[in-house]
């Protein structure tokens, strides 16, 4: 059975704070989701961690308009199930906006996986996310594996924004940073639904740099 992390009330708090922002961004900007439609968009790296889990394949990019770069993002997250099957993080979505004006704003997220629900997005106050860090579970052998459980990206004006994933396992290296530009694209390792048996769902995943 594993056990879960309690959240601290600094922690809470600022979930809170960031709640209030995320809700007035999104209110006030157009919203659209981008999918596959501008696969065809140069990106001149990719950023990679090397602690990934190692269920499941890789699925397909999902890039932001020409001009547009990721400034935030949400995770897909499945609650902790006490004793049954976790699968922990599902999805990220990220929200790309021009540099310098937000009232438009696409989503890419690649392959997502089945269980969970939208956790409250997190900005980059300014500025762009350049590099991420991931958390990930090792392979538990005959107990429940979850692979991926959170993750962390580093924005261009500096602050670090923590999802709100889960707790199981430890943070890998941070990846390589985007150089010039940021962040543009996203690609997801994901296991297929194991219909019954040990599902893990997000195993890894890579993000492109476009300038």
């Amino acid at each position: 059975m594993k056990m879960v992390a309690t959240q601290s009330p600094v922690l809470l708090f600022t979930f809170l704070l960031l709640s209030v922002v995320s809700c007035e961004l999104e209110l006030t900007s157009n919203v659209i989701k981008a999918g596959s439609m501008f696969t065809n968009r140069q990106y001149y790296s990719t950023i990679n961690v090397t602690n990934g889990g190692e269920f499941g394949q890789w699925t397909w990019l999902e890039i932001c308009p020409e001009g547009f770069y990721a400034i935030g993002y949400s995770l897909r997250v499945e609650a902790y199930q006490v004793g049954g099957d976790d699968t922990a993080l599902n999805g990220i979505r990220l929200y790309c906006s021009r540099l310098n004006d937000r009232s438009i704003l696409y989503t890419v997220e690649s392959h997502t996986g089945l269980f969970g629900d939208w956790t409250q997005t997190l900005w980059c106050p300014s500025g762009v996310l350049k590099s991420f860090q991931l958390r990930v579970e090792p392979y538990q052998g005959i107990l429940d594996d979850t692979a991926a459980n959170n993750i962390k990206f580093r924005c261009s004006s500096s602050p670090v924004l923590e999802g709100f994933g889960q707790t199981f396992g430890d943070y890998g290296k941070w990846s390589d940073e985007c150089k010039e530009g940021g962040i543009c694209g996203i690609e997801t390792k994901q296991e297929p639904y194991q219909v019954g048996l040990d599902d893990t769902a997000l195993n890894d995943v890579r993000f492109f740099c476009c300038k």
